[in-house]
């Protein structure tokens, strides 16, 4: 009866520990991904944003490799 139990208690404790990392990844960015303003003397946070990356150049080439890899999995895994 103690084996079920521990064998039972170690499962748990793994899919515990996913949990955690889990939840750890996705709450982590909030600040990792933090970056300090520049002051503007008067206690608030100046407004320097970069000029945003253009994404559609390359949006084509994205979505074909999207579809060879779907193809590329499906026939690795029927085979």
């Amino acid at each position: 009866m103690i084996t079920i139990f521990t064998l039972w208690n170690s499962r748990y404790m793994k899919n515990i520990f996913k949990l955690y990392l889990l939840a750890f990844f996705l709450l982590s960015d909030f600040v990792v991904f933090a970056q300090p303003g520049d002051d503007d003397g008067g206690g608030g946070v100046e407004d320097v944003d970069p000029a945003p990356a253009p994404i559609n150049s390359k949006l084509i080439y994205l979505a074909v490799l999207g579809i060879l890899f779907v193809f590329y999995k499906r026939n690795k895994k029927t085979a």
